[in-house]
């Protein structure tokens, strides 16, 4: 299968991973808010698969605002949103049988077991539905809720109501709580019979609205704020696992699912418990031949490691589990004509290319855009407009070009652009880059207006109503420029209730969201500032420690005096200087977790006069909350592990993600900042200097305890 290459140098992909976090989530913004995506699931996802391909060979560049550490988006729209009593996560991918054998080999690895002992999957098809929770207390349906972004959800009871697959109570023998999870779907044969009557009942039938897939069916469909509109449409459900419950049927995922069967739930036909891997990939083939013939699409096969205690241990990385994986089916190819090559600019300035393409259907989709990734895929692959190309669908969902059919016909070669499309300012690529950039920040309207979709996003300051679509009109219409400016449109009451489509009601619901958002946790506020490299989690970690606006306003006075005064001195050469100056501006930015590159970012956004005005002017109308930390269980919240010697009785991944689950930071060497140092045998120097320093140190039997009394607590 043809992939576009890895980057080769860490700046190469350090940009690169810079460059698909951005589209990705402006991807998700032009899906959610704006209910206008732009680029289909498959281009989607083939992002999404590119970002984890580069973070897979550099772990250590993932960014803190990885979209790999994301699970859909926070949920917008008429429905109540409701969080999920635990996380409805996603899964990591593989795309060949290597890919499952290395997964359980990781198994092993993380749990120390033998190269004979029996390590048993189940293995499902991974049928492409919309994910959703059914949450029963006292064996009666009380709550249904959408995936969203797999911590707060939709809450679609009363259309879940009429599914007929979902059952309203369970029978005496289920538990008193008990959440089953499991996807919402369309069958192939009730897709085709809707559009088709959907195409019957319109009074234009060349207007007629229907759906593209069976999965955008679906979703739409269980997504209707009248639920009798869901009632009319022919939704299906099937379960595949669980959520939070008062107790299991069974100590194997095999046997959760049977006891699910035997309370009336459907479950997949294919369902089969694995002895071995090879077993699990005959199940695989098994289910690939039948895909065809199957109701419903499907794009894979979920592998999920059988025991239970084996799961709990085994946990979960970034916002997947360890103990399951997605193994998706081969790419598909179609040949088809590329028309033209568009140039994208995204909020931090980045040029994307595009490749426009005769429609062409790969598996079932209608492709007509490919992403080109930047000027390097476009040399390699020597593309210009009118070349016939190959466009791949790699593992069922992703379009991306793997072929130039007609590159060696001599016409002239597609010249990436070294202007601006939308400001006309210089286009340049950084030193060690592959990305290249706009120039004109704040004056380039593609920059303005993508800082002001990302400032109004979900995960920033979330104004319910102020989606891409209207912050793109308000500011062609002169209402908004700058962040501040949302907090001012009360003063434009009268001219946005003239505007077509905003009555009294739809201005006065809008204005009481931006109202509402004026006292905002700190880390939304910095996030939304659109700093770069300054994703959700660096902002919570920039928030925790410094607490307020005050504190992070005096860090940064600091942190500017620091590379104000930090300059080259005669002979040093420019590596010195940079890896020097690096290393002051972290001790500057004093917050763990923050590098030199993210601690340059910061400083260097607040050392222009005009982004420190428009902060400024910003808080002039939103009021920061300070941070509140609250009291956790765990002795060990917010304090330093160090695991050194040969543990015995678990392997050292299984002993951080501990440490991480108790709230810890786990650091590589001892210091006067460790708190608590966890020995193995042959410990060597590390005990001894912690002893010298008079650490607290325990052994293993000791770490275990404290493990267990933190669960114990609840922590």
């Amino acid at each position: 299968m043809t992939t576009p290459p890895l980057p080769a140098t860490d700046d190469d992909a350090r940009a690169a991973l810079a460059d698909l976090a951005e589209r990705i989530a402006r991807a998700d913004r032009q899906y959610h808010d704006a209910d206008a995506p732009e680029l289909s699931d498959a281009e989607y996802d083939a992002l999404v698969r590119q970002n984890r391909a580069i973070e897979a060979a550099f772990p250590q560049l993932v960014r803190p605002d990885s979209p790999s550490l994301r699970v859909g988006t926070v949920p917008t729209g008429h429905l109540a949103k409701v969080a999920h009593a635990r996380p409805m996560l996603s899964l990591n991918n593989g795309f060949s049988d290597d890919d499952i054998v290395e997964f359980v080999t990781s198994v092993r690895r993380f749990l120390r077991l033998s190269d004979d002992a029996v390590v048993a999957l189940t293995a499902e098809p991974k049928i492409d539905g919309l994910s959703c929770s059914l949450r029963y207390e006292d064996r009666r349906l009380v709550r249904a809720l959408t995936r969203g972004d797999g911590t707060i959800g939709e809450d679609v009871t009363a259309n879940v109501a009429h599914v007929a697959d979902v059952p309203q109570e369970l029978p005496a023998s289920a538990p008193d709580v008990f959440e089953v999870r499991g996807e919402i779907y369309m069958a192939k044969a009730d897709f085709a019979a809707l559009n088709a009557r959907l195409l019957a009942d319109a009074v234009d039938p060349a207007k007629a609205r229907q759906f593209a897939n069976p999965r955008n069916a679906a979703a739409g469909s269980l997504r209707q704020k009248d639920a009798a509109v869901t009632a009319t449409r022919p939704l299906r459900f099937l379960a595949h696992g669980w959520g939070e419950t008062s107790g299991l049927p069974s100590d194997t995922q095999a046997g959760v699912v049977a006891a699910l069967r035997d309370w009336g739930f459907p479950i997949a036909e294919a369902f089969r418990r694995c002895d071995s891997v090879d077993e699990a990939l005959a199940v695989y083939r098994a289910i690939e031949a039948a895909r065809a013939d199957l109701p419903f699409d499907i794009d894979g096969v979920v592998y999920k490691l059988d025991r239970l205690d084996w799961q709990e241990r085994l946990g979960f990385v970034g916002r997947a589990p360890r103990w399951a994986i997605a193994h998706k089916f081969p790419a598909e190819r179609a040949q088809t004509t590329l028309r033209e090559i568009d140039i994208q600019v995204g909020r931090t300035g980045a040029l994307t290319p595009v490749a426009r393409l005769e429609p062409v259907t790969v598996g079932g989709v209608v492709v007509t855009n490919a992403t080109l990734h930047n000027a390097d895929e476009i040399e390699r692959l020597g593309v210009r407009p009118g070349d016939r190309v190959v466009v791949q669908r790699a593992g069922d969902v992703i379009p991306q070009i793997v072929d130039n059919l007609t590159r060696d016909v001599v016409r002239d070669a597609w010249a990436f652009p070294t202007a601006c499309p939308e400001c006309g300012s210089l286009a340049e690529r950084g030193e060690g880059e592959v990305v290249v950039r706009c120039t004109g920040g704040l004056v380039c309207p593609a920059q303005r207006v993508e800082r002001l979709i990302h400032f109004v996003s979900r995960h920033a300051f979330d104004i319910a109503g102020l989606g891409l679509v209207r912050v793109e009109e308000f500011f062609r219409d002169g209402l908004i420029a700058s962040p501040a400016d949302i907090f001012r449109l009360h003063a434009h009451r009268d001219v946005l209730i003239a505007r077509e489509r905003m009555s009294e009601l739809v201005v006065g619901k809008l204005l009481d969201a931006i109202d509402a958002r004026r006292d905002i946790a700190l880390d939304r506020f910095l996030f939304a500032l659109g700093i770069r490299h300054v994703g959700e989690v660096t902002a919570r970690d920039l928030a925790r420690r410094h607490g307020s606006v005050r504190g992070l306003a005096a860090m940064i006075r600091h942190g500017l005096r620091v590379r104000r005064a930090t300059v080259a001195v005669l002979g040093e050469s420019e590596r010195k200087f940079v890896l020097r100056r690096g290393r002051a501006l972290v001790a500057a930015i004093e917050t763990p977790g923050i590098g030199p590159e993210v601690a340059d970012a910061l400083l260097a956004f607040f050392a222009e006069q005009h982004n420190r005005d428009v902060v400024a002017d910003l808080l002039r109308e939103v009021r920061p909350l300070d941070v509140v930390h609250k009291a956790v269980a765990s002795e060990l919240t917010g304090q330093t592990v160090v695991f050194t010697g040969k543990l015995e009785t678990l392997s050292r991944d299984e002993a951080k993600a501990q440490a991480d689950a108790l709230g810890a930071r786990v650091a590589g060497s001892v210091s006067k900042k460790t708190d608590l140092v966890v020995v193995g045998s042959d410990a060597g120097s590390k005990r001894a200097k912690a002893e010298e320093l008079g650490i607290r140190v325990v052994d293993e039997a000791g770490w275990a305890a404290i493990v267990a009394a933190s669960r114990a607590t609840g922590s």
